[in-house]
């Protein structure tokens, strides 16, 4: 395996519980962002002991400001910053990776797994493909797909691990929390980073014939919004159907076309 994609988010990382803890400008940050860089500093460490040669690390969490670089191992280059393009938390992916890897993932809006669970923007309520769930990890892992790369391992809370290995059955999963309200009950911050190396090498060393999901053929897309203005103004995107006051539709057979939509209207 000569190229890994790593694309990494906060609001799975070990321990994490409240917005406070997401944001910058609070206090409660530092130590959430030293937490998400010492999880994404395990997954490549164990990528670089299963034989991975170049490690491209995306930080997609907010500012996409978030890691420190000067944690990670010296093979690893790191993308910082917004393009913005519509690959959004993919970005710098192509068909020349062998694989990719996310840490500090979430579960999907509308889902109760995780208190910060939400899926791109905290103003969807719900967001459906297909009739399925929506979480960032799923349109991801078809970003991913989209050019031929296959999904090796997940980290973050129980539920988002669970419906990612419903979706993939063999992807190795390690889950560091599980939310129930408001509340997360989570391992060890050392222990989560020891589970992390470990599960990325062992994803790394299995076949991964089997982790390359299909994209559908047809895409039917539905959103719904808190705020009956974030709707009207998605309504306007080409293509797009208005179901309800809080609620459109769109429908598509590019994947690409898909997240195009997402970056104009989320």
């Amino acid at each position: 395996m000569k190229k890994l994609f790593v694309s990494a988010d906060i609001e799975g990382t070990c321990g994490i519980a409240h917005w406070d803890e997401t944001s910058r400008n609070r206090p409660d940050y530092a130590a959430y962002a030293r937490q998400m860089t010492r999880e994404v500093a395990a997954a490549c460490e164990g990528a670089l002991e299963a034989g991975v040669e170049h490690i491209l690390v995306r930080d997609a969490h907010d500012s996409a400001r978030n890691l420190d670089a000067g944690l990670l191992p010296r093979q690893v280059e790191i993308i910082r910053g917004w393009a913005p393009d519509p690959l959004c938390m993919m970005h710098g992916i192509d068909e020349r990776f062998s694989a990719a890897v996310f840490t500090g993932y979430h579960d999907a809006a509308g889902t109760g797994s995780n208190p910060l669970a939400h899926t791109m923007d905290t103003n969807l309520v719900w967001f459906t493909l297909n009739g399925d769930t929506v979480s960032e990890a799923l349109l991801n892992t078809y970003a991913a797909a989209y050019y031929g790369v296959p999904l090796a391992a997940v980290t973050g809370d129980q539920g988002l691990c669970d419906r990612m290995r419903e979706m993939i059955p063999n992807l190795t999963i390690v889950p560091v929390n599980r939310g129930k309200g408001g509340a997360v009950r989570s391992i060890h911050p050392d222990e989560a980073v020891k589970r992390i190396r470990e599960g990325v090498y062992k994803a790394l060393k299995n076949n991964l014939e089997g982790n390359l999901p299909r994209i559908p053929e047809r895409l039917e897309a539905k959103l719904r919004f808190r705020e009956v203005q974030r709707a009207f103004r998605a309504s306007f995107y080409p293509g797009m159907r208005t179901l309800d006051s809080h609620t459109i539709r769109f429908e598509t057979d590019d994947y690409y076309e898909l997240l195009r939509m997402v970056h104009f209207c989320v």
